[in-house]
């Protein structure tokens, strides 16, 4: 009940509290699988743009001087041999004492350091923007990933509800049948096969009822669990399977269209810019950096009579020869560079196939819907037909059995033929990156 309460106000516009039925649509359920409190993998990756974002302060901290201060106080023996002091002197009674002390001294110091020029540090610090930028794409990703993953499960949900409705509807049929295979036998007209025969498809109805009951459950979970909810609750769904024309573009249209769209495609090439970036980080190892310090502070051998003192000074470094070991991390890096060059080039290819796969599952889910259609009407055409010849004797029960049976496999068909052409739209619009147009509408 907690992860449920902070996304509750999003239900204010569609009346959420009705005796505990949540009213669910598609966009109201993305939009709380999309909440912190939603799906745990939007929270995480948004947990990773906080962490790519104390990369960017750390790397821009090398910017600044770094200022330390100390305060010391110590009594402290030196021995003068120890630097090659050996006082030797001929005269009796004076001698200079190998061992000095003990004596204080007292430093109270300020210093610091900062980097004026360095290479290196600025490629670091773009190539942890650049790498931020990388996350927050990478959120995006995350966010139609999920879009599509509830999307996916609610159009499963939505099937299944369909599915409970025609088992619901065949127990209503098959009642009515049964009642009038037994009015039959009572006028005379029947047997009492005839009404054996309709309580069997009686009990093998209620049968698929119960099946499609705990279908009906099972795709309502997996659809809460896809949003982030507690399991328990109860949900209806605003929904209803449909057929909606959708006026396709050309395949280089759509091209053209994920190739701007898709996220997964705008992240990789962030992620490449990254690694190119950091590359050139690794290169600019090799050149010369200039750095500033200084310190300030007093001295002696003790606070009162302390002398201050001051170092400035100027810093310039060359790298000459560390044992290959810049060389091998530029490698290193370039190497993730090929790396990323070539996971660009196969999602570009992904890319083309997920549309024209897409493509083609519409066109041909839409063709599966005119059909199912078309079966439907006859089917129920057929089912009146036969329970107007066997109410006047022309014919027994089996002809109406048997066309009850192809009218619940029309259902069923229709049923199929519109959970695919939406799972067409749905993937479609995912390869063409416009999954949250999708949901939104």
């Amino acid at each position: 009940m907690k992860r449920i309460l902070p996304v509750l106000a999003l239900f204010a516009p569609l009346g959420l509290a009705q005796q505990g039925v949540m009213q669910l649509s598609l966009k109201r359920a993305v939009d709380i699988a999309l909440t912190p409190e939603g799906s745990a993998r939007v929270a995480l990756a948004e947990q990773s743009i906080r962490v790519s974002e104390t990369h960017v302060s750390q790397a821009r901290a090398a910017f600044f001087p770094n200022l330390d201060g100390s305060v010391q106080e110590r009594s402290q023996t030196v021995n003068l041999h120890t630097f090659g002091f050996n006082f030797q002197f001929p005269i009796p009674g004076f001698s200079i004492p190998a061992v000095v002390g003990p004596f204080s001294i007292f430093d109270a110091r300020a210093s610091t350091q900062l980097t004026v020029l360095d290479f290196t540090t600025i490629r670091k610090y773009q190539a942890s923007r650049t790498g931020l930028q990388a996350a927050k794409a990478d959120l995006d990703v995350t966010k139609d990933q999920v879009s599509e993953q509830v999307a996916r499960a609610y159009l499963a949900s939505l099937r299944q509800d369909a599915a409970l409705d025609t088992a619901r509807a065949n127990v209503e049929l098959s009642v009515a049948l049964e009642r009038l295979a037994q009015s039959q036998k009572d006028a005379g007209t029947g047997t009492g096969i005839e009404v054996t025969r309709a309580q069997v498809q009686l009990a093998n109805d209620r049968q698929r009822l119960t099946v499609a009951e705990n279908d009906r459950r099972r795709a309502v979970m997996q659809l809460l669990r896809a949003m982030g909810l507690n399991l328990d609750m109860d949900v209806q769904l605003s929904d209803k399977l449909s057929y909606q024309a959708v006026d396709t573009a050309k395949v280089e249209a759509l091209l053209e269209t994920a190739r701007k769209g898709r996220s997964d495609l705008k992240a990789q090439e962030q992620h490449q810019q990254t690694a190119r970036m950091n590359y050139s980080a690794m290169e600019a190892e090799r050149l010369p950096s200039v750095s500033a310090f200084g310190d300030y502070g007093t001295i002696g051998n003790e606070i009162v009579g302390a002398h201050p003192t001051h170092t400035i000074g100027v810093q310039l470094k060359v790298p000459l020869f560390d044992g290959g070991r810049r060389a091998s991390r530029r490698q290193e890096s370039l190497v993730q560079v090929r790396e990323e060059e070539i996971r660009t080039r196969d999602l570009g290819l992904q890319v083309e196939l997920d549309v024209r796969l897409a493509l083609d599952s519409l066109h041909s889910a839409d063709s599966q819907v005119q059909t199912a259609g078309q079966g439907l009407t006859l089917a129920q055409s057929e089912l009146e037909q036969a329970q107007r010849r066997y109410q006047a004797g022309v014919t027994n029960s089996l002809e109406v059995t048997d066309a009850q049976t192809r009218l619940d496999r029309a259902r069923s068909n229709q049923i199929d033929a519109l959970y695919s052409y939406n799972l067409a739209r749905l993937e479609l619009a995912t390869a063409t990156g416009a999954i949250q147009e999708y949901v939104q509408k």
